[in-house]
């Protein structure tokens, strides 16, 4: 079994340890990388300083070139990395291929976004004055990515930094690392110069810690649970560093009388199920408006039923493992507790195959508010219902949860479409459209779910420090 070393400083390195791999659809170890301590960490931020005169100093248009070259590294060989997505995290073939996709799309993106990272000229308000506003990089960029999306939430903070000007030291998931190491290889094939991407896989205490402590690491981008996002809030307290936060989500689902029936099945459906529901915007309440809640909840019923689940290199196949036997208790346990409070089983509930972490695609129907499934993130195929009487009730119940990243409406209204995307508590609201994340455009939360945005303009910004010159002495 081969071992992936490191990409460090234009170099593969062994590390100084190793981590295993599992196939989260067999239970079975099937590969090792390479992993480091905080003290080569250290050097590796230390070489990521070294490169950033020499990287923010190429123009603009320059760094886009060269990111260019990575996006077409990845499309060379999309359909490789695809198979490893999904031998280290589950989810189906065809659903890896779109993660590269994607990927590939960013960095083409932020290839052209970095061209418009533009400053400003502010009239004086004194005479013999002038005023800039400039756009500089904030410096050298920790990046930790997740387990769930492992390619291309790497590619969603390496490619706006390094477009930026920024050197980019990525911690990639311990469940999940192999896509940053494929990342790396783009980054290698494209050219770009020693020190400005790195992969350091370790544990993630220990490298979190290097990078709050040290005063190098200007930034911090992360994904992950609302818990781990607070706790790096209190750390960057030690040098003030700046941070990006991606966290949990508890994403829920409106579906008005008025909605197309067959749109909002086919959306709920999958809001919920892509990616096994392992997604921090996956529908995890839906709310039917009771006109329709009943000739809904059996056609979605029927459309559970028919989801296909097994190993995602078999073929056909719609939802793949949990990421770990932890994750799969977890579900369970949530499913568990729904029923003990009332709710009832329309689908599935069962753990699904002899080996692997499979869960039958769950529809779970008139489920309490204070379920665990209605206030926690399930990260699993479970999908509780359950109904509401109106406009203003949905809203409510939409926005009772601590979280704020997504929600998703389902109605053939433009009025109340309007009203009801500007009264829901989260950063991305999909109208009629189970995938509203696109690179073009923000992405974040509100409440718990997190600081600042990724992608869109936004996600260039994230990246920049704003400087005000003030030139004094102009003659008239």
């Amino acid at each position: 079994m081969n071992i992936g070393k490191l990409y460090l400083n234009g170099k593969w390195e062994s590390g100084e340890g190793v981590m295993s791999v599992e196939n989260p659809a067999t239970g079975e170890i099937f590969a090792r990388v390479c992993i480091v301590s905080r003290r080569r960490l250290r050097v590796a931020l230390e070489d990521a300083q070294k490169a950033l005169p020499g990287w923010r100093a190429r123009t603009a248009a320059d760094r886009g070139s060269l990111l260019r070259r990575v996006a077409d590294a990845l499309d060379t060989r999309a359909e490789a990395i695809a198979r490893i997505i999904t031998r280290e995290n589950g989810k189906p073939l065809a659903e890896s291929r779109g993660e590269v996709a994607v990927a590939a799309d960013h960095f083409r993106w932020f290839a052209e976004e970095g061209r418009r990272a533009y400053g400003r000229i502010v009239p004086p308000q004194v005479a013999g004055k002038r005023h800039f506003i400039i756009k500089q990089p904030v410096g050298v960029v920790g990046a930790i990515s997740p387990w769930n999306f492992p390619l291309v939430l790497a590619a969603r903070k390496a490619a706006p930094a390094l477009a930026a000007g920024c050197p980019v030291v990525l911690k990639p998931a311990s469940a999940a690392p192999l896509c940053a190491l494929e990342l790396a290889r783009a980054v290698e094939t494209a050219g770009l110069p020693a020190g400005v991407f790195q992969v350091a896989a370790g544990k993630a205490d220990e490298l979190g810690a290097e990078m709050l402590e040290n005063a190098i690491c200007r930034k911090i981008t992360f994904t992950g649970s609302t818990e781990v996002g607070k706790k790096l809030i209190a750390g960057a307290a030690t040098n003030v560093t700046k941070l990006s936060l991606e966290l949990g989500g508890h994403a829920p689902v409106l579906v008005f009388d008025d909605a197309a029936p067959a749109l909002a099945v086919t959306g709920t459906l999958w809001s919920k199920f892509r990616n096994s529901g392992q997604s921090c915007i996956a529908a995890n309440r839906v709310y039917v408006q009771r006109g329709i809640y009943g000739g809904f909840v059996r056609a979605l019923t029927g459309a559970v039923k028919k989801l296909r689940v097994g190993d995602g290199l078999a073929g056909a196949v719609d939802v793949g493992p949990l990421i770990s036997e932890a994750g799969l208790n977890t579900a369970l346990a949530h499913i568990q507790d729904a029923l003990n409070r009332g709710a009832k089983l329309a689908a599935g509930g069962r753990r699904w195959g002899k080996r692997g972490w499979f869960l039958e695609p769950t529809l779970l129907l008139d489920v309490p508010h204070d379920a665990l499934c209605m206030t926690q993130e399930t990260f699993g195929p479970v999908m509780p219902v359950c109904r509401f009487a109106d406009e203003s009730e949905g809203i409510a119940r939409a926005n009772t949860s601590e979280y704020g990243l997504a929600a998703y409406v389902f109605t053939t209204s433009l009025n109340r479409a309007w009203r009801v995307a500007e009264a829901l508590e989260a950063g991305t609201i999909g109208i009629n459209d189970a995938v509203p994340s696109t690179s073009n455009c923000p992405f974040g939360g509100l409440k718990q779910s997190g600081w600042g945005r990724e992608l869109g303009r936004e996600g260039l910004d994230a990246f920049l420090e704003t400087k005000h010159v003030s030139l004094g002495g102009v003659d008239g």
